[in-house]
């Protein structure tokens, strides 16, 4: 499982598709389109063209029956989306799951309910998200990590939401596996060269 995961935005000068190419030519290897409205089975099958490309895996927010009609690496869920359970029945066993949490309870019920990983957030406040959870900040994580370890839970965690390349080191320390970033790449100026720094980042303390 790839430890970053880029999650697709539109801006006023690009497109999902647009940030989607450009995340993917920078270096990323795991992308999730996350479309809140407009035609999303065009642009998933377009995605999935893109990824593909780029040998990058695709994974669809909010919408896990045409993950598996495109044939997607993955899906996601969020917690006022459709529960992972159901989720699943609608994915079928190949499809990498995902489900949001913003307590250890929603990520032990997530892990319970069969996900494959946990998107793990806020960490601080972000503007992507209309609906935000309450923030967790670095401590939340290290009280997740620490509840796991706890309850004998081993699922991968992806802490999300507003995410600074200078977060990254203390997030790992935590013990979680990676970070699901988007404004950071889409607005980095130089995209390769971020990716590039989040890597080496995330492989500090592994």
């Amino acid at each position: 499982m790839e430890r970053l995961l880029y999650i697709s935005q539109q801006t006023p000068d690009s497109s999902h598709l647009d940030n989607i190419r450009a995340a993917c030519e920078a270096g990323c290897r795991w992308i999730q389109l996350r479309v809140k409205s407009g035609d999303v089975s065009t642009q998933a099958t377009a995605a999935k063209i893109i990824c593909d490309q780029y040998g990058a895996k695709l994974s669809i927010n909010d919408h896990p029956a045409m993950a598996a009609v495109i044939g997607a690496y993955g899906a996601h869920v969020g917690l006022l989306d459709i529960p992972v359970r159901e989720a699943r029945q609608l994915t079928g066993e190949g499809c990498w799951l995902g489900g949001t949490a913003n307590t250890p309870a929603d990520a032990l019920a997530h892990a319970a309910a069969g996900a494959n990983y946990i998107g793990y957030g806020p960490f601080r406040f972000t503007t992507t998200k209309e609906k935000l959870s309450p923030v967790l900040g670095l401590e939340g994580y290290k009280q997740l990590m620490a509840h796991l370890r706890e309850k004998g839970v081993a699922i991968p965690v992806l802490a999300i939401g507003g995410i600074l390349l200078e977060d990254i080191p203390a997030l790992m320390a935590t013990g979680i596996h990676g970070v699901a970033v988007s404004g950071l790449i889409t607005h980095a100026a130089n995209k390769k060269e971020m990716v590039h720094h989040i890597q080496q980042a995330l492989s500090c303390n592994n």
